[in-house]
């Protein structure tokens, strides 16, 4: 029989699972029974959680789970409350891990002669989908990228179900005995909600916190909103919830608990950005303060603060991004020349491509895994046809992928090892 959420949850807080792997938190739980973590309230866990509230007078679902989740969601909440109408469902933003699990909910209402639901998300979450529609391609390659999901399968959805009701600031809804205060906030996403229900002192903030240092710098996505988001995260401490129903990964029990945790996330991200902007003010290079800006000790080692997805240094090319543009400070990169005729120059320096390889394959011997791979990607680059070369730089990659924490690192690095093994440097792009 698997471990009940709240047992498992008390292990996260602990520090007692496998964030790293078997316990993810941004990763598919497919086919685990939803349960009742509270009374009148549903905890479904999938890569990102939905959570179904009894109100007394139908149902609300904060957050709906992805397109793949939909069919089991609805069993799950029907086999819990078998006759309830689902009144209303809240996006916490417009990522599709959570916006696609309202379409049975509405077929079944259209059956029955119930009303439909309405949907409610902040007045950004449209435009984000228009966005969606016009990249298709961007976002199928990016992604496959990033979860190392199947090249010939995947692809970026092109339907979603927009909302009813937007706002701009703060809003709220009954229903039954519950009122959903919606806030929005800048995080993740520039149209993030985090809900607060004071009768039941439950709060939902999305993906604002997701067991996990705080997606504010995947390196594929678009802009993230360091500042913005720790002051959302005071907000949210502020409130006095008894139970927080994260994003990603397991809800946390007692204010004390959601309190320390939500104060800490900001801790980290002010002194990510602070740091960052100390040294942008003193004129340093992007890459300079890349390998200066640290996270504080008494940060790194919390349970919920580790690097299991996002990176602190994609942390921090965000917070340059944001203040300071593309330009990194390097006066050779402003108008480069194209990256292979680099490759070229910088191997026939080295004295050919077998000089270039046998130093790669030293570095990564040596442990030096960051300097093996410029070389290799730089001899790929310079000869692209080269067997031998795609070979060293599969395993290379291979060997830093399985060193790293962080999910988003350990893919695209692993996506490259991959597209080396079919003599490519990238198996997404489509050229």
């Amino acid at each position: 029989m698997p471990e009940s959420i709240l047992d498992l949850a008390e292990r996260y807080w602990n520090g007692e699972v496998d964030l790293v792997h078997e316990h993810h938190p941004v990763q598919p739980a497919l086919g685990r029974a939803a349960e009742e973590i509270a009374p009148g309230i549903l905890t479904f866990i999938s890569i990102a959680s939905v959570n179904a509230l009894d109100t007394g007078d139908g149902l609300v679902l904060l957050d709906t789970g992805g397109k793949f989740d939909a069919d089991h969601l609805f069993e799950q909440v029907r086999a819990w409350r078998p006759n309830d109408p689902l009144r209303a469902a809240v996006y916490s933003h417009h990522h599709i891990d959570h916006i696609f699990g309202t379409r049975l909910f509405e077929a079944e209402a259209e059956r029955r002669g119930w009303q439909q639901p309405t949907v409610y998300a902040h007045e950004d979450v449209p435009d984000h989908f228009r966005r969606y529609e016009r990249t298709l391609g961007w976002n199928t390659a990016i992604n496959q990228r990033q979860f190392a999901l199947p090249i010939e399968r995947f692809a970026w959805p092109d339907d979603y179900r927009y909302p009813d009701v937007t706002y701009r600031d703060h809003y709220s809804f009954q229903h039954g005995g519950m009122t959903f205060e919606l806030h929005h906030a800048r995080g993740e996403t520039d149209d993030a909600t985090w809900t607060w229900v004071p009768e039941a002192r439950v709060l939902h903030p999305g993906d604002l916190f997701i067991w996990a240092v705080p997606n504010a710098g995947n390196p594929q996505k678009v802009q993230r909103y360091v500042s913005d988001w720790a002051d959302a995260l005071r907000d949210m401490a502020a409130c006095g919830a008894e139970l927080m129903l994260c994003g990603h990964g397991l809800p946390i029990i007692g204010a004390e608990r959601i309190r320390t945790a939500l104060l800490d996330t900001a801790e980290l991200l002010d002194t990510i950005e602070d740091q960052t902007l100390s040294l942008m003010n003193r004129g340093v290079t992007l890459n300079d303060v890349i390998h200066t800006v640290e996270v504080p000790e008494h940060l790194r080692r919390l349970p919920y603060l580790q690097p299991v997805y996002d990176h602190p240094q994609f942390i921090v090319r965000n917070v340059w991004r944001r203040y300071g543009g593309w330009y990194d400070g390097e006066p050779d990169n402003l108008l480069p020349a194209p990256r292979d005729q680099q490759a070229t120059e910088w191997v026939a320096l080295a004295g050919g491509l077998d000089a270039v390889l046998t130093r790669a394959r030293e570095l990564a011997t040596l442990g030096d895994l960051r300097m093996a791979c410029h070389l290799v990607e730089f001899a790929v680059l310079a000869e692209p046809s080269s067997r031998e070369a795609h070979e060293t730089r599969a395993e290379i990659y291979a060997t830093r992928s399985a060193g790293q924490e962080s999910s988003m690192a350990r893919n695209i690095l692993n996506h490259a090892a991959h597209a080396s093994r079919e003599g490519k440097r990238d198996l997404a792009r489509r050229d």
